[in-house]
């Protein structure tokens, strides 16, 4: 339901009949005339639930988001299972990001095949469910419309199958994407090897105007999980313009590996195989059940399109933000620090320029209560994985809340919340000054009961110690209290919303405050 009718019709016990309930007491009592004070209460409790918005599950779908990310995404899918897992999931996220290519290609692990043929079986699963898609959020593309975006690069290995007269389908692709007339930036999601992208660079730097190549390379974001070939390195080499995001050398070294790494002391039940039964593969309709069982590590490909997602926390444009995808900031990283002898196949080479890469993050998660405040514990994470670990369950629950759109209609599933902040996302203060940050005004599609969480991500920004609040972090509106500063500094906050919904929705919002002298 959606519109003040509909949203009155569904809870008038709860508001419009105890509002006329009152009204007529008022009514009564002041035809008495014995009880005046009584009389102006009841008129003023009648006024508060006459303007008060009971939330309601709308039955309409919720709207895609106005602003999407443009992505095409290079995948070795059959090298190993996880790239079906990446695909499966993104498909519960086709109206989020903008797809412009699906490119099957090579790897270190499969050198002398490519197969479009598997992402197209896992877009005839995703035709099947794409109906029940769009009862609860509007945007998914066609089935047809996706297939036509299905490419394949070289059958071959690296950069040996790169040259002059040795384009393809799949680079032909990306360079027709780049020359569209968009302003938006083209990200390559790659879950594979490189060398797609690099026969597409080498034939613009051949066959464009130098004015005509640095125009079209200005729109490039790359953001590739780890070296698979060794068409990485190249580029980086070559084209030390290009905004890069990888973790270099071996996978241990990898911040992606945050997505299915194992953490002493925490509760990893959202990536074990008996979760994903039961909230992916099974009892999920045709797409869930195309979920193979992890063979490796559970999508290692998926945070290179997470951050992607307009879900409040991340900007693309700024990686050391952080996001579901992790965090990383831009530095030429030495090679002893990349675990050079750790297991990836591909010949590490040392850097040859700032790129962005592994963040540190401390992460101490907060645990709720039976009774009263959440409370935090000992610290648990102090590395690179946390930057995706920290929100690790958020971004499963929402795997799984989409994957339930596949088989169920739109009043038995959950939605998430919708993050409202009472004030501009950027303030200044002056140093010593009380600031006030507020999602008061948040609200549900599902009329779900909300949590709030406040946070000061102490690792971005120029103030990087702990600036903390003057009450609990679990309440919708905190205050906080500026540091003394000698310059201008910067300080990023998130507040986290979660709905009391199943499987329970998280989306946020980011407040950047800039401390004055």
């Amino acid at each position: 339901m959606n519109g003040a009718t509909d949203l009155f019709a569904a809870r008038q016990p709860a508001g419009g009949d105890a509002q006329a309930r009152l009204c007529g007491q008022a009514m009564r009592d002041g035809q008495r005339e014995k009880h005046p004070r009584k009389l102006a209460r009841l008129l003023a409790i009648a006024a508060t639930l006459a303007t008060f918005a009971w939330p309601v599950a709308a039955q309409a779908p919720l709207p895609a988001p106005t602003e999407r990310q443009r992505m095409i995404v290079l995948s070795d899918i059959e090298a190993d299972p996880d790239d079906t897992q990446s695909f499966v999931r993104l498909m519960l996220y086709a109206n989020q990001i903008d797809l412009e290519g699906l490119v099957a290609t090579t790897s270190i692990h499969m050198k002398t095949s490519t197969h479009p043929e598997s992402i197209r079986r896992i877009i005839q699963a995703y035709a099947k469910v794409r109906p029940n898609l769009v009862k609860h959020e509007a945007g998914f593309p066609t089935p047809d419309r996706l297939g036509a975006l299905v490419s394949e690069g070289q059958p071959d290995y690296g950069m040996v199958a790169v040259g002059t007269g040795k384009d393809t389908a799949g680079s032909r692709l990306i360079i027709q994407a780049l020359e569209r007339d968009d302003p938006r930036p083209l990200w390559i999601s790659v879950w594979g090897g490189v060398n797609t992208l690099a026969q597409a660079l080498h034939t613009i730097r051949e066959t464009r105007t130098p004015e005509a190549a640095r125009r079209l390379i200005a729109k490039l974001r790359v953001y590739t999980i780890s070296d698979q070939d060794d068409g990485g390195a190249w580029i980086r080499r070559n084209f030390p313009e290009i905004f890069y995001v990888v973790s270099p050398g071996g996978y241990g070294a990898g911040t992606w590996t945050g997505i299915h790494t194992v953490i002493d002391g925490a509760d990893n039940r959202t990536v074990s195989n008996s979760w994903l039964r039961d909230n992916i593969q099974q009892g999920h309709g045709p797409l869930g059940a195309l979920y193979p069982d992890v063979s490796y590590g559970m999508e290692g490909d998926t945070p290179a399109f997470l951050s992607l997602i307009p879900n409040g926390l991340s900007d693309p444009e700024h990686p050391d933000w952080g996001g579901w995808g992790g965090r990383y900031e831009l530095y030429t990283p030495a090679v002893a620090t990349t675990d050079p002898s750790g297991f990836s196949g591909v010949t590490i080479e040392p850097e040859t320029r700032p790129i962005w890469t592994n963040a540190i993050d401390t992460f101490t998660p907060q645990v709720a209560q039976d009774f009263g405040r959440a409370h935090t514990t000992a610290e648990r994470s102090k590395d690179f994985r946390a930057g995706i670990w920290r929100w690790r369950d958020d971004l499963q629950n929402d795997f799984a809340a989409r994957m339930d759109w596949t088989t169920r209609p739109f009043a038995q599933a959950n939605h998430p919340p919708e993050v409202r902040l009472a004030h501009p996302n950027r303030l200044t203060v002056k140093s010593g000054q009380r600031f006030v940050l507020s999602a008061v005004d948040s609200t549900d599609p599902d009329g779900d009961s909300l949590s709030f969480q406040w946070l000061h991500y102490q690792e971005i920004g120029h103030w990087q110690s702990a600036i903390p609040n003057g009450i609990a972090a679990n309440i919708h509106t905190v205050d906080f209290t500026a540091p003394i500063v000698t310059a201008p500094r910067e300080a990023h906050f998130i507040v986290r919303v979660t709905d009391k919904g199943t499987p329970p929705l998280t989306r946020y919002k980011r407040v950047i405050v800039t401390i004055t002298p």
